[in-house]
């Protein structure tokens, strides 16, 4: 019996886009290498990573640029990591600085092999980050520490202004595309966030086009917002490489147009939907344009 191979999906012309180019991005980008920092934008292979760094933001990528899990959606290196730079938070901080920054995104590779996953990088990162910018709203992206609520305690009592944690795709496709991780578990930790602090905001992404229907979309929006989550992303799973998965479908942006005005009639307070939103997108609009509910 001959087996057909696959026919891989082209890109439709909404995913087509203009790269902005100029002396900015070159920067930005000189910049961070120098400073001997990572970025999400480049070490997931962003698609705004053009448009980012030309309008000097980027989101800093703390505790090395190797992860512990290997989730198949994703760009990020697998494989041995060395201890955490103590120097970090303070250049990362000091880099936001320099780069004139008011918001500041940071997030982490998942760090299982940490007793506390990382969380006190993250306090550390936000303090230095308000010691050196008084002023700045601090957002922070990170992993679930594996459910340990004392390290997410840790987080929190740092005083981050936002605190997001993907839930990344529905429950059904997290054996083939998060396997190291756990739906529920996710949920608990955004849940566990409003419980301990009312003040801060949180929030949450999922990519489609991963094979998700229609119901386990709406299923999962329901159970984000339960989970007392406000804020919400959805954009556009995108194969960083070919030993990642696959697309298996890319959704036209009135669909993702129709999926925000859903997020918004069942409560969240802001919601951002489109073929090239990320998690960390335009974070700083999304977060001065919502009234936490």
């Amino acid at each position: 019996m001959n087996i057909q191979p696959k026919v891989r999906i082209q890109k439709p012309p909404w995913l087509k886009r203009r790269l902005p180019t100029g002396p900015d991005y070159e920067r930005v980008k000189a910049f961070i290498s120098k400073g001997g920092l990572h970025t999400v934008c480049q070490e997931a292979k962003c698609p705004n990573i053009w448009e980012c760094f030309s309008k000097h933001t980027a989101t800093f990528m703390i505790m090395g640029s190797h992860c512990t899990r290997s989730c198949r959606f994703c760009a990020i290196d697998h494989g041995p990591t060395a201890l955490p730079d103590p120097e970090e938070p303070s250049k990362v901080a000091k880099a936001a600085r320099k780069m004139g920054l008011n918001y500041v995104v940071i997030t982490s590779v998942t760090r299982d092999d940490l007793t506390d996953g990382g969380s006190s990088f993250f306090a550390q990162t936000i303090q230095e980050v308000r010691k050196q910018i008084p002023s700045a709203i601090v957002e922070v992206l990170i992993p679930d520490f594996q459910g340990n609520a004392d390290a997410l305690e840790v987080v929190l009592k740092a005083r981050p202004d936002v605190l997001n944690h993907n839930i990344e795709t529905v429950p059904r496709l997290y054996p083939s595309v998060r396997p190291e991780a756990n739906y529920s578990r996710s949920l608990k930790l955004l849940k566990q966030a409003r419980q301990y602090d009312q003040s801060v905001a949180t929030k949450s992404g999922l990519m489609l086009g991963l094979g998700e229907l229609p119901v386990e979309i709406s299923r999962t929006l329901e159970d984000l917002f339960k989970a007392d989550c406000r804020i919400l992303t959805l954009g556009q799973y995108l194969q960083p490489t070919k030993q990642h998965l696959e697309v298996e479908r890319f959704v036209p942006p009135e669909e993702f147009d129709n999926w925000r005005k859903t997020a918004l009639e069942i409560g969240f307070s802001r919601v951002a939907g489109g073929p090239f939103v990320r998690s960390s997108y335009h974070a700083k609009e999304l977060f001065q344009t919502m009234q936490i509910k």
